[in-house]
C-alpha cells in the first residue's frame, strides 16, 4: 500500500501549533511565579529597609508560601522573628529547614547556626550548648566556640570555659592565657571556700604562671597565703606584684600595710607605696602610707599633699576627719555632708558599660566583660 504523504503535510502545521501553544502556556506560568515570588521578596525587602519589621515578617512569609522551597527567604523569616524576640517562631523556621532532605550541607551547617542563636537569644542554655557542640569542624566552629564560652562564663562552668579557651588560644582570636588564669582564680576561691587550701594554691599557682603580667593571680595568692599565715610570703607575692604588674598595687594596697606591720618590714613597704603614688596617685595608696607612717601628723600631711596635685573630696574628706575643731558639733555636721558627698566617689566603674560598684571585680556583673573595671575610684578616673 503506497504512503499517503497529505497526512504528513498536514500533521506538521498541527504539531507546530501544538508545540507553539505549550511553550506559550509553560512560559506564561513561568512569569506569573516570577512575578509573585520576587514582588513579595521585594516589598519584604522595602519594609525592612525602613524598619517596618512587623510588614516585612507578613511580606516574607507570602513569599515563603509562594515558593516554599526557597531556604534563603527561610533564613530571613528566621532572622527577623529572632530580631523582634519571636524566639519560638525562629526556632520553629529554623527547625523545619533543618528537617529538609534537599538542603546542601553548607545551607545545614547555617541552618544549625542560626537555630543555636536562636536558643542562646531565648536564654535556653543547655538548648544553645547542644545546638553549638554540633558546630564542630564546619565554618561556624570559631563563632561557635565563642558563644560556647560566653554560656561556660554566665554559668560559671570554669572547667569546660577552660577547654573551651584553650582551643580558641590556637585561632585566629589571639591569646586566651589571661582568660585562662582568671578562669584558676575563680576555681582557686570555689575551692578555698570548700574549705580546700591545698588545690586552691596550686590553681593560683597555674594561674601566675599562665599569665605572670596580670593583677588578680599574685593578689588573689597574697590573700591566700595571708590567710593561711603565711605572712612573709604573702609579702614577698605583693613585693613581685609591684614590679609585675604594678597597676594593679592600688588594690593591694592595704594588704601591703597589713602584712608588712605585721612582718615588721614598713620602711621596704612604705618605699613601695611611696614610689606607687608618685606613678599612680591613688587614695587607696594614701591611706596604705598613712597606716604605715609612724607620725601621725606626717600622716595626715598626705591628704593635703593629694589636695595641692588634684582637687579631690575623698581626701578632703579624710582630712577634715582627722582634725580637731572647737566646735565639736559644727564639725560632726561638715563630717556628715562631706561622708554623704564623697561615698558615690568611692565606687569603682566599668570601662565597658559604666556599672558602678562599692568593690573591685575582675568579671563584670553587668557587661560580663573580663577586666574592665580599673583599680581606681571614680574620682581618680
Amino acid at each position: 500500500m503506497d504512503f499517503d504523504f497529505t497526512w504528513v503535510l498536514l500533521g506538521f502545521p498541527i504539531a507546530f501549533t501544538l508545540g507553539w501553544l505549550a511553550s506559550r502556556l509553560d512560559l506564561r506560568q513561568l512569569r506569573i511565579e516570577n512575578r509573585q515570588a520576587p514582588k513579595a521578596y521585594f516589598k519584604g525587602l522595602n519594609f525592612l529597609l525602613n524598619e517596618q519589621q512587623d510588614q516585612a515578617i507578613d511580606a516574607f512569609i507570602e513569599a515563603v508560601q509562594n515558593d516554599p522551597d526557597t531556604s534563603e527567604l527561610h533564613f530571613a523569616l528566621g532572622n527577623l522573628f529572632r530580631r523582634r524576640g519571636e524566639y519560638e517562631r525562629a526556632v520553629r523556621v529554623h527547625e523545619h529547614l533543618m528537617q529538609r532532605g534537599d538542603l546542601t550541607q553548607p545551607e545545614r551547617d547555617r541552618a544549625q547556626h542560626a537555630l543555636a542563636l536562636d536558643f542562646l537569644k531565648a536564654g535556653l542554655l543547655d538548648r544553645a550548648e547542644t545546638a553549638l557542640r554540633k558546630l564542630e569542624n564546619t565554618p561556624f566552629e570559631e563563632e561557635a566556640r565563642l558563644a560556647l564560652l560566653s554560656i561556660y562564663e554566665r554559668s560559671r562552668d570554669w572547667a569546660n570555659a577552660t577547654d573551651i579557651a584553650a582551643r580558641l588560644g590556637n585561632s585566629s582570636h589571639g591569646s586566651f592565657s589571661t582568660r585562662q588564669a582568671h578562669y584558676l582564680c575563680e576555681q582557686a576561691s570555689t575551692a578555698a571556700a570548700a574549705g580546700d587550701t591545698g588545690k586552691a594554691l596550686h590553681a593560683l599557682l597555674d594561674a601566675v604562671a599562665m599569665a605572670p603580667t596580670s593583677a588578680r593571680p599574685l593578689l588573689d595568692l597574697a590573700k591566700l597565703q595571708s590567710q593561711l599565715g603565711q605572712s612573709q610570703q604573702a609579702l614577698q607575692t605583693l613585693l613581685k606584684l609591684e614590679k609585675t604588674a604594678p597597676q594593679g598595687l592600688p588594690l593591694a594596697a592595704s594588704l601591703l600595710a597589713n602584712l608588712a606591720q605585721s612582718s615588721g618590714q614598713q620602711p621596704a613597704a612604705l618605699a613601695i607605696l611611696k614610689a606607687c603614688y608618685t606613678q599612680v596617685p591613688s587614695i587607696d595608696v594614701i591611706e596604705a602610707i598613712v597606716k604605715l607612717e609612724n607620725d601621725p601628723a606626717s600622716a595626715q600631711q598626705w591628704y593635703l599633699h593629694h589636695l595641692e596635685r588634684q582637687p579631690s573630696l575623698v581626701a578632703a574628706d579624710k582630712w577634715f576627719a582627722s582634725e580637731k575643731f572647737e566646735n565639736e558639733n559644727c564639725h560632726a555636721l561638715v563630717q556628715r555632708a562631706l561622708d554623704q558627698a564623697a561615698k558615690p566617689l568611692m565606687r569603682y566603674r566599668c570601662a565597658a558599660c559604666g556599672f558602678e560598684t562599692t568593690q573591685h571585680f575582675w568579671h563584670c556583673p553587668g557587661c560580663q566583660a573580663w577586666d574592665s573595671y580599673p583599680a581606681r575610684r571614680i574620682e581618680e578616673l
